[in-house]
């Protein structure tokens, strides 16, 4: 058993105390610092083992309880783990990040302050095109000359937002009404605090290849520069189990299966039956559920019959 000096001892971790304060730059002019933190790997390890007693399991184990807690959902573990962070965002990306409504938040206000100088600006090569069969993402990017255009008119638009802005502040109008017109591309700032578990959570979403190329740059600065010092062995079994994995629904393992023994034309018979492949006038058309197996199966070096 540990001694009650050694249960209250707080945790550190070398690494990451010497981040403490220093800016990591995001995009043009956002950037993450992280404020202060509580636990690390062995305070998953403690939480789990309850009456875990110090130096008495070898590294190797605590890798193992940590990679199976991971792999098997026991969340409570890593909620014993915190991070506090100091961001600087845009607001449209600020939009997103807010909806994990699991973190404790308080961002700069603007109604009591001067709205930050800086907007988030798009280079002539960065302008994305809208998906074809993606509501919600992009494709590809516009060529460079209509680029050019777009981000000349962008400097423009940003320009007399914020002339007009500070034009309101002059004359005496109230900080909270001078705002309404400022752009979403204006950065603001917030402190945010999270658990390990739900941290966890919102870096699987938004380091997403289907993710905003924005908050995904956040997400990728906070997992792979933080997260990966804070906490190596939650990190590896993260990347090994979550990032790095693929989950198979009851009819993709059904598939798999009758496909895995070659019989394609059974995995096409079945695919129509659960309607995942219908007959057009162009040959067999793919619902969204069989063309996300699609991408599963090109991981397992399965070839598809449609």
């Amino acid at each position: 058993m540990n001694t009650i000096a050694e249960e209250i001892a707080r945790t550190k971790v070398s690494e990451l105390d010497e981040m403490l304060g220093k800016t990591l730059k995001v995009l043009d002019d956002g950037f993450i610092r992280v404020i202060d933190y509580m636990g690390s790997d062995s305070s998953i390890v403690q939480a789990a083992r309850v009456s875990y007693g110090a130096g008495t399991k070898k590294v190797s184990q605590d890798r193992g309880l940590i990679r199976y807690l991971l792999r098997n959902r026991h969340t409570t573990p890593f909620e014993m783990c915190e991070l506090k962070l100091h961001i600087r965002v845009p607001m449209d990306c600020w939009r997103q990040w807010i909806r994990h409504r699991t973190a404790n938040v308080n961002e700069y206000s603007t109604r009591y302050s001067i709205a930050i100088d800086a907007m988030r600006t798009t280079k002539p090569d960065e302008w994305r095109l809208q998906s074809s069969d993606n509501k919600q993402g992009s494709l590809g990017f516009i060529d460079k000359k209509a680029g050019v255009e777009l981000s000349d008119s962008e400097r423009d638009f940003h320009n007399y937002c914020r002339r007009e802005y500070e034009s309101r502040l002059d004359k005496g109008i109230a900080r909270e009404q001078a705002r309404k017109d400022l752009p979403l591309s204006t950065y603001t700032e917030a402190y945010w605090k999270i658990d390990l578990h739900n941290l966890i959570h919102f870096l699987s979403l938004r380091m997403d290849s289907h993710a905003q190329y924005e908050i995904r740059e956040y997400a990728t600065v906070i997992g792979e520069q933080i997260v990966s010092k804070w906490v190596p062995l939650t990190w590896e079994a993260f990347l090994d189990y979550r990032v790095n994995s693929m989950s198979l629904s009851g009819p993709e393992i059904k598939l798999v299966s009758i496909l895995a023994k070659g019989d394609t034309n059974r995995a096409i018979e079945v695919a129509k039956e659960m309607k995942w492949l219908t007959e057009s006038d162009t040959g067999l058309k793919p619902s969204r559920e069989a063309i996300e197996l699609l991408a599963k199966l090109e991981k397992l070096d399965i070839v598809a019959p449609w």
